[in-house]
């Protein structure tokens, strides 16, 4: 399982208010495969958005971004930007910094799980149109092999959510419900 990390993205304090329809039944299935990672040595990695003051980062012409110009919300210390408490890093897991999208940009990801010797990753988050979607390409085209928590991952359009999730993410990845994947790892050991 060392060759393993769940990557719980975006359930950041602010996301999980405006975007998670049902943060009752994603918070605790994330802590879920937090625990139950963790029991089997699978690498546990949050990965999250953050800017700096004055969000340099932030292009004009970046429609997505570009409404965040005028907030504190996304700035690195910002209360919002913060892991929700529910399922907060524990000691010992990893806390990533991304500027875009997908997990990958902006961020040291790709050579943390390459110094790691990761080549499985398994997937959950806010938004599974957005960061989920985003990070399962690029992570595809990276060569990882990949599994998606279809419990752990909410959108705010549950067509789209159920459209990825059903159609488009088992051409490159497993779809898996969290208990089943636990299920999985238990099997493995």
């Amino acid at each position: 399982m060392a060759e393993t990390a769940l990557l719980i993205m975006d359930v950041q304090q602010h996301v999980v208010e405006h975007y998670a329809p049902d943060p009752e039944s994603l918070l605790p299935a994330l802590e879920r495969a937090g625990a139950a990672a963790r029991a089997a040595g699978v690498s546990v990695v949050y990965v999250r958005l953050g800017y700096r003051e004055g969000l340099p980062e932030v292009s004009r012409r970046n429609r997505g971004f570009a409404v965040a110009a005028g907030s504190r919300e996304f700035y690195d210390d910002s209360p919002s930007t913060a892991i929700h408490a529910a399922i907060a890093p524990q000691p010992g897991d990893i806390v990533v910094t991304k500027k875009r999208v997908s997990a990958f940009t902006g961020s040291d990801l790709d050579v943390l799980l390459r110094s790691l010797g990761v080549t499985q990753l398994v997937l959950g988050g806010i938004a599974t149109s957005g960061v989920v979607l985003s990070t399962l390409r690029q992570a595809a085209d990276l060569d990882f092999g990949l599994t998606v928590l279809r419990d752990g991952c909410a959108d705010p359009d549950d067509e789209v959510h159920r459209v990825l999730l059903d159609k488009v993410f088992p051409r490159q990845a497993d779809v898996l419900e969290v208990d089943d994947w636990i299920a999985s790892l238990r099997a493995d050991a």
